[in-house]
């Protein structure tokens, strides 16, 4: 874990869109602690996609993948095809710079100038160990790549979101659509539920749906303190639970104890309303790693 973040190469793709002020990050902070943040405009990938011919080899080679990675039953041809152009101009532009992970302007710029989501394609990154994360979270995609490293799995963000019921130690986790296949069973490729209200459905195939079910839970944030210029984080962990849950995205419900007071640390320290997540135990693990080799300031919560 630590000789993998004090190396780490994350890119950045597109610019954050403007809501995400939570996501931003000190560039300079994190060069400090060794790790590097390369960038990449999304008008450049928009044009290097749309030069690729239908017919083009890897192309083809692509499309089938997507096809095969979860069903997609409302999805069109020329959907996937546009979905694997970027895929090839993404996956070249990562092994040009050895990147270990990525952040991606996932919304809405693509889908009003492209025609698609990018949400599969970077499910499946993460499926593929090389985690990928929405809205340009640089340090969100770092976050990922901790639990990865420490768990030697697929890790996925997701937005604390909503209270469950009455539950004092119960919340939902959810993203639109990119986490990946191993948190979802019953993954499909579908369209942006919230995101196809204003720009169309017809142009946001490619997002994931699906449910992560029972099981153990790790969660981790980390972050650029500014102020201080220092990196902090948070770790502990929880579990995914079975209780009912009907919405859109790719969703869970967790149960983390003393979830209250996690909540009250997170704001009152400023940290992003993403969190990543994997379904392990490896929390003791990144804590002795932030703390104790990297000198972060870290909080285990414990409950």
């Amino acid at each position: 874990v630590v000789k993998g973040l004090r190396s780490a190469r994350i890119g950045a793709i597109g610019a954050r869109p403007a809501a995400f002020n939570t996501v931003r990050c000190s560039e300079k902070i994190l060069q400090n602690n060794g790790i590097s943040v390369y960038t990449l405009d999304l008008s450049e990938v928009i044009g290097r996609a749309q030069k690729m011919a239908d017919s083009d080899r890897r192309v083809r080679t692509r499309v089938a993948r997507i096809k095969s990675y979860a069903a997609a039953p409302d999805v069109p041809h020329e959907a996937f095809v546009k979905m694997a152009k970027l895929d090839v101009v993404i996956s070249d532009w990562m092994e040009q710079n050895d990147l270990h992970a990525t952040a991606i302007q996932c919304w809405r710029s693509l889908q009003q100038n492209y025609g698609v989501s990018v949400c599969a394609l970077m499910s499946m990154m993460s499926e593929g160990l090389m985690p990928s994360a929405c809205e340009v979270d640089v340090t969100g995609a770092l976050s990922m790549y901790a639990l990865q490293l420490a768990s030697g799995r697929p890790s996925a963000l997701a937005d604390w979101n909503n209270n469950y019921g009455d539950d004092p130690d119960k919340c939902v986790l959810f993203h639109c659509g990119n986490w990946p296949r191993a948190f979802l069973p019953d993954a499909q490729i579908t369209t942006a539920e919230t995101l196809g209200r204003v720009v169309g459905k017809s142009l946001t195939y490619g997002t994931m749906t699906g449910r992560t079910p029972a099981c153990p839970m790790t969660f981790a944030r980390i972050g650029t303190d500014d102020r201080n210029g220092t990196v902090h984080c948070y770790v502990g962990e929880g579990r995914f639970t079975g209780d009912p849950l009907e919405t859109f995205g790719t969703k869970a419900v967790a149960e983390v104890a003393d979830l209250q007071n996690l909540m009250q640390h997170i704001c009152n320290s400023g940290f992003e309303h993403h969190v990543a997540v994997t379904a392990s135990r490896v929390a003791d693990i990144l804590a002795e790693s932030f703390k104790t080799y990297l000198g972060w300031d870290t909080y285990r919560h414990r409950g």
